[in-house]
């Protein structure tokens, strides 16, 4: 049986339904949150960002939520650099970073443009996106990518079975979670071949099926962006989905604040953690802190209550496996631009944070740093290389006992590892 993260709030509700606002130029701003019966969203001025949850919550304690927030109003951080007001007309045109931006960000401009050719990301999700061929094609020719089609060898969608013609049910809320994963691979790989493999569900044996599956396939890179409580059955989970020397598997830290999640506490894959991405004066021209929008709202991060602790990670407050190793963007009101149009929420381009954002990034950083030796961890490779990063010290996720679980330092801390990308050397074997 699942339980609720540990070291979580007591009584926190792991997977309640929330909204936030935020300003998208200054602080974190903290609201009244309201619920509704399809999504929470908090009362915002237009100058404020409002969200919601893409995926419906889990109905049984064995199934997964995915980690996508959908921007729903306000002015995200882009629209404000570029002097974009938010409309009706919206969803005509990217109002979150695109390509440039986040390759500019991460230092992966001249890394984008030469690598990646011949390597397969693999992206993990439950459910059939039926749009998810030809969004991603808009998404790609509106940035000038290369096309990336099924006719042309590039793109592939297939079942946890392996089946092109046999997909499992539609589901628009998971539909926003594929476009969003898809269109951060295209974005720092344009290169990279994408093989999608959707879980017939959102339980955890289907998907570690599905991650299996993407292993056999020949994808050495699998990005997994969803999550759920802790539980005791995890280390059976770890041996029979996620122990796979040679290929690097990111998985998102979860969206609810400080708390541990699983399958992020794997020791098996690189847990990804989120932040708050805005542009600055600095030699980098961005900077970052944790991404925190209220107590149950922020990236997740925390000590793990079953997994051992990996060889390689020796922070010596946590006696287990410490969340997380690495970041990238994750905050709504500093999202990425996303193109959808499957189900009611698929307007066509929209705004999407989450974890779900960082971890399709942090794998597609591993895939223009090349393929990982046989046999080896790739979650170990950002240890070995830590100047390779951009430090994040400043910003916290929720309340605990232990510091650096729940806030920025300099060095190793639980909400984003040890950084975030600045090229590709931390990702080298």
């Amino acid at each position: 049986m699942r339980t609720t993260p540990h070291n979580s709030p007591a009584g926190r509700r792991r997977w309640r339904r929330t909204g936030a606002a935020v300003t998208a130029t200054a602080a974190l701003l903290l609201t009244g949150l309201t619920t509704a019966a399809h999504a929470d969203t908090a009362r915002a001025s237009t100058s404020r960002v409002t969200w919601t949850r893409s995926c419906a919550l889990p109905r049984h304690k064995d199934e997964m939520a995915c980690n996508a927030l959908r921007v729903t109003g306000g002015r995200t951080a882009f629209q404000q650099q570029h002097g974009i007001s938010p409309g009706a007309a919206e969803a005509s045109s990217p109002s979150g970073y695109g390509p440039s931006d986040l390759r500019a960000a991460y230092g992966l401009t001249s890394a984008a443009a030469s690598n990646g050719t011949g390597r397969t990301i693999a992206i993990v999700d439950a459910y059939d996106d039926p749009n998810a061929e030809s969004d991603l094609a808009a998404y790609r020719s509106h940035y000038g990518l290369p096309a990336c089609t099924t006719a042309g060898g590039c793109f592939k969608k297939v079942s946890q079975t392996g089946s092109t013609t046999a997909l499992p049910t539609a589901d628009s809320g998971w539909a926003g979670e594929i476009s969003l994963d898809l269109d951060m691979a295209s974005a720092l790989c344009p290169n990279c071949h994408i093989l999608l493999v959707e879980a017939k569900s959102a339980s955890m044996a289907n998907l570690g099926t599905a991650v299996n599956e993407a292993v056999s396939l020949g994808a050495k890179y699998v990005s997994n962006s969803y999550g759920g409580g802790e539980s005791s059955s995890d280390a059976t989970y770890d041996s029979a989905y996620f122990n796979h020397p040679g290929v690097a598997i990111t998985v998102s830290a979860g969206d609810g604040g400080y708390g541990a999640e699983y399958p992020a506490a794997s020791k098996y894959v690189t847990a990804v953690g989120g932040t708050r991405l805005t542009t600055s004066s600095t030699t980098r021209g961005w900077t970052e802190s944790v991404w925190r929008t209220s107590s149950t709202e922020g990236t997740g991060s925390g000590c793990s209550a079953y997994d051992a602790k990996p060889a390689w990670q020796t922070d010596t407050g946590c006696a287990k496996r410490m969340i997380a190793d690495v970041s990238a963007v994750a905050d709504p009101a500093t999202g990425v631009s996303v193109y959808d149009t499957y189900g009611a929420d698929g307007q066509g381009w929209a705004t999407y944070g989450g974890t779900s954002a960082s971890a399709p990034i942090i794998a597609s950083v591993y895939a223009l740093a090349g393929t990982p030796s046989s046999g080896s961890y790739p979650a170990r490779f950002p240890y070995a290389k830590t100047s390779a990063l951009n430090d994040v010290t400043s910003g916290t996720n929720g309340t605990c006992a232990t510091s650096y679980f729940c806030t920025a330092r300099t060095g190793y801390d639980g909400p984003t590892g040890w950084g975030t990308p600045n090229g590709v050397g931390a990702f080298t074997g």
